[in-house]
């Protein structure tokens, strides 16, 4: 506190002089004897003492002076950032298990691409070589969807292994059945949902393999990525799906594209053939895809995988007799069952069979979009393979056409929300620009103002 006692008592020049400040106690609480102090006072004069030199400082216009400085700081051990070495070392294990889980779900991702894209390089390409000795589409389509059986034994296994499943197969069968209702699967509920999903999987391989015959790997691979257009033109149809003006553009580039592709050796012969063939399939599989969504949208691992394995039961029991009609026709006849090329039909099913379960089950466990870019890289993937091995040489027409379809499928991946994430990345990125440009302006005003220090000049502010 200030004293004026002294002023008033001498008659000389006034001074000032400082006093420590007087502890205050509470009537219920004693005095405190000695030099022993309890807490609350010790941080009180701390307080007092650090106020004052704050001022003093103020007042004398210290040079480099710091507000909230104040030796007492270090004695107060409340501005003390002193960190133990136990926090420090469970700090380093949190960071290093955050980036190896982080790498891990990067390495997982590429790995998942990757397989995805290999799997479907590779039955294009071994259907290609399929036809060579056994021109047959569709009853390749149809003993490739009969494996669609081994799907549910295959996810019952893995759920073994993964987590010691305790239940029978049959009752795991019986539990995800009720994706058909309460009542689980009954003979009628088995024809009505099935029956439509099983015929247009039939429809869209049967058109894909009669596509590969008349064109290459390459177009035909591109033109299916059109499907993605059509899923976004069907859901905005049928589900009610938001607008979005982006994808009205993709699924323009794509019809573009694909008339491209149709004018490349003239709207006649086998490639505008194969041109319909492939769009055909296209549609068909987005058809599939929109009602799979609106009947199945919700369906978890196991139930996917009982509604594939009940697709091929259906492929297997009801759809078995269009091939001996075919055959019997003579629009597909083939010889001796020992003359049929098992490996090759063998090789393409279980190609088949590992993309779907990729597709089908990377898309409820992961993101959708890694399928599709897995999808998409199908189809460089199928260029290199026919460039190395088949020597095809692509028109300028055709590589436009393939350029402008795969830029139309990389628009219709942008999320629906990727508007207002561009604006709002753009604000940040002016909001830090800005502030960088504030602390320049900042620390020039700074330097200035302690370079006029130096030379004995003030600077007044203006009013």
């Amino acid at each position: 506190m200030i004293s004026t006692e002294s002023v008033l008592e001498s008659g000389d020049q006034p001074c000032i002089r400082l006093e420590p400040l007087i502890n205050t106690h509470l009537p219920e609480k004693a005095t405190p004897t000695g030099d022993t102090l309890t807490d609350g006072s010790s941080k009180v004069t701390a307080n007092g003492l650090h106020d004052i030199e704050n001022r003093i400082l103020r007042i004398t216009g210290f040079y480099g002076y710091n507000p909230g400085y104040s030796s007492h700081r270090r004695e107060d051990g409340s501005e003390s950032n002193a960190e133990t070495p136990g926090s420090e070392t469970s700090e380093e294990c949190q960071s290093y298990q955050t980036c190896t889980n982080t790498a891990l779900k990067v390495l997982g991702a590429l790995l998942l691409v990757l397989c995805v894209s290999s799997s479907w390089v590779g039955t294009t390409q071994v259907v290609k070589l399929t036809f060579q000795s056994f021109s047959c589409p569709f009853f390749i389509s149809w003993f490739s969807s009969n494996w669609n059986i081994f799907f549910f034994p295959i996810y019952y296994s893995g759920l073994v292994v993964t987590t010691r499943e305790k239940q029978t197969p049959i009752q795991k069968f019986r539990e995800c059945s009720k994706l058909f209702g309460e009542d689980g699967m009954t003979l009628k509920l088995f024809v009505k949902r099935t029956a439509p999903f099983s015929i247009l999987w039939t429809l869209t391989n049967y058109l894909y393999l009669m596509a590969l015959k008349k064109l290459t790997a390459t177009d035909v691979s591109a033109l299916y990525c059109c499907h993605k257009a059509f899923v976004f033109l069907l859901s905005w149809i049928v589900l009610k799906d938001r607008f979005m003006g982006v994808r009205i553009v993709a699924a323009i580039m794509a019809i573009t594209g694909i008339v491209m592709m149709a004018y490349a050796d003239g709207f006649h012969g086998d490639s505008f053939v194969g041109v319909a063939l492939a769009v055909g399939s296209a549609s068909t599989s987005a058809l599939y895809k929109v009602l799979f969504k609106m009947f199945l949208g919700s369906a978890n691992i196991g139930e996917v995988a009982h509604f594939l394995s009940t697709m091929g039961f259906f492929n297997l029991i009801f759809i078995s007799c269009v091939p001996l009609i075919l055959y019997f026709t003579k629009v597909e006849h083939w010889g001796s069952l020992s003359s049929l090329p098992w490996g090759y039909l063998c090789g393409l099913a279980g190609l088949w069979l590992v993309f779907n379960i990729l597709v089908h089950v990377g898309v409820v466990l992961t993101y959708p979009i890694l399928i599709s870019i897995g999808t998409l890289l199908s189809v460089p993937g199928n260029a290199a393979v026919d460039v190395l091995k088949h020597e095809v040489i692509f028109s300028v027409v055709r590589l436009a056409a393939t350029c402008i379809i795969c830029l139309g499928f990389l628009l219709l991946l942008l999320p629906e929300e990727w508007d207002s994430v561009t604006l709002r990345f753009l604000a940040t990125i002016a909001d830090k620009k800005s502030e960088e440009h504030g602390e320049e302006l900042t620390e020039s005003s700074v330097q200035t103002r302690s370079r006029s220090r130096a030379n004995g000049t003030v600077s007044i502010p203006l009013a």
